[in-house]
């Protein structure tokens, strides 16, 4: 895919001088669907975390990591929520790898989103991509295509992946968790990663994503566990980015708390 700075895709209903959260974590792994306004406040966000594009990979490689783990008990749908711009690795290419029957549907409100991973995907019938806010649960489960691919009377991993940090309080992020959780039987598994408190560095990238088309809230470890009542963490529990069943290769990062978690 090439840089996007001519215009959004035909059919998508997008401001390219609002930046994209979802755009600029684009950036941050390299791509080049983002628009200037993006990379404008991807660069804020960079000078406050220099990392940010190491943790950005680091996020990409525990989500492939999380998903082999899911596939490898047997499960084979996958309901990626927030999911960002198509990039190597995506979840169903991850999946089918050892679930080759797995389907995918990718969830996100942003229609640069939604457009180019529709092109992408025009001839896979198994994987869906659908423009919805996971804010709204019961929109998300409800929709046609959702209940076309996945059969929510069969174990579901459904990935809250670098999404809940753009999440208020007040919209409580436990419970869209929660409600989520609800609608899938025991077996499934759900996948969290999350920004973490880190003093200066991430209030400064708070600080930058203020003009962005959401906010962005660290939690603390405690936090990101919290949202995960009512399940089983499997191990190592929740830890920092890195550390979930590491394969080797991994870029170190205190960043992100991440978490698999097992329902029923």
């Amino acid at each position: 895919m090439g840089e996007i700075d001519a215009g959004p895709p035909a059919g998508a209903k997008v401001d390219p001088t609002v930046p994209s959260v979802a755009r600029m974590y684009d950036f941050f792994l390299g791509g080049k669907d983002n628009f200037a306004a993006d990379r404008a406040v991807a660069e804020q966000v960079s000078r406050a975390l220099p990392s940010v594009e190491g943790v950005a990979r680091s996020n990409r490689q525990f989500l492939q990591r999380a998903v082999r783990f899911a596939a490898g008990l047997g499960i084979e749908q996958f309901l990626d929520l927030g999911a960002g711009l198509p990039t190597q690795g995506n979840v169903h290419e991850i999946a089918r790898s050892i679930r080759p029957a797995a389907r995918v549907v990718y969830v996100d409100n942003d229609p640069v989103v939604s457009s180019h991973g529709r092109a992408l995907l025009a001839r896979d019938e198994q994987t869906a991509v659908i423009e919805a806010d996971m804010r709204d649960p019961a929109g998300v489960l409800g929709d046609t295509t959702v209940r076309e691919l996945i059969d929510v009377d069969r174990p579901v991993c459904v990935l809250f992946v670098a999404v809940l940090h753009f999440v208020l309080d007040e919209e409580d992020p436990a419970g869209l968790v929660t409600r989520f959780r609800d609608a899938v039987p025991p077996g499934s598994c759900l996948v969290v990663s999350h920004a973490a408190i880190e003093e200066q560095r991430n209030r400064g990238v708070g600080n930058a994503y203020r003009s962005a088309s959401a906010p962005f809230l660290p939690r603390t470890r405690e936090q990101v566990a919290s949202f995960l009542d009512g399940t089983r963490i499997v191990e190592p529990g929740v830890v920092a980015l890195h550390e979930w069943r590491p394969e080797g290769g991994e870029y170190a990062t205190n960043a992100g708390w991440t978490a698999v978690a097992l329902t029923g």
